[in-house]
């Protein structure tokens, strides 16, 4: 199943094995970004349960917190376990192997940390603003990691590919004003 990364050029004159230094490189580069969001709202949710108004929440924001909790936990999973891989496939030539699972585990990673930072965001609107505003701010929350963190990126992904299979194609350009007279 894991596809030959030579069918997919990067353009830069490197070998094979300097490609997948450099992928991991950049791949664990973006983990450390997304893992310290992770922790601190994984921090916050651990904390919660011991403050003295949480006995008091409604059953939906008891389910919301859960929620959001087993979220952060499964993103946290996920987004470690590259680290975790490599660790345990040391010196055994899997680095191929490693770019393409940790490449996977990162995108369902972003995707539990979309949705444990929604339940968060909502859990939160429901606390202090209830009923209309939670399903607002938490909708609105959703989409924007969606559009952000898959809809951008897939659209360019797929022009990308589709300028590829037609190179000959000219690009779409805006025809231009005709010349004033």
């Amino acid at each position: 199943m894991v596809t030959d990364m030579t069918d997919r050029p990067s353009g830069r004159d490197e070998t094979e094995d300097a490609r997948l230094d450099r992928n991991l490189g950049e791949l664990l580069q973006e983990l450390r970004v997304a893992l310290p969001g992770v922790q601190v709202l994984f921090a916050f949710l651990l904390a919660v349960p011991f403050q003295q108004n949480f006995t008091r929440i409604s059953p939906f924001e008891e389910k919301v917190y859960f929620g959001t909790l087993l979220c952060t936990a499964i993103s946290a999973a996920l987004l470690i376990s590259p680290s975790a891989y490599h660790r345990l496939t040391f010196h055994l030539q899997q680095k191929h192997h490693l770019v393409f699972l940790a490449n996977r585990f990162a995108i369902a990673g972003l995707g539990f940390l979309a949705l444990a930072m929604t339940g968060a965001i909502m859990l939160i609107t429901d606390v202090l603003f209830g009923g209309i505003a939670t399903v607002i701010v938490s909708a609105a929350a959703m989409a924007m990691f969606v559009v952000l963190w898959y809809l951008l990126p897939l659209q360019r992904r797929f022009s990308l590919r589709e300028s590829a299979r037609h190179p000959h194609d000219p690009p779409a350009v805006p025809p231009a004003d005709p010349p004033a007279l």
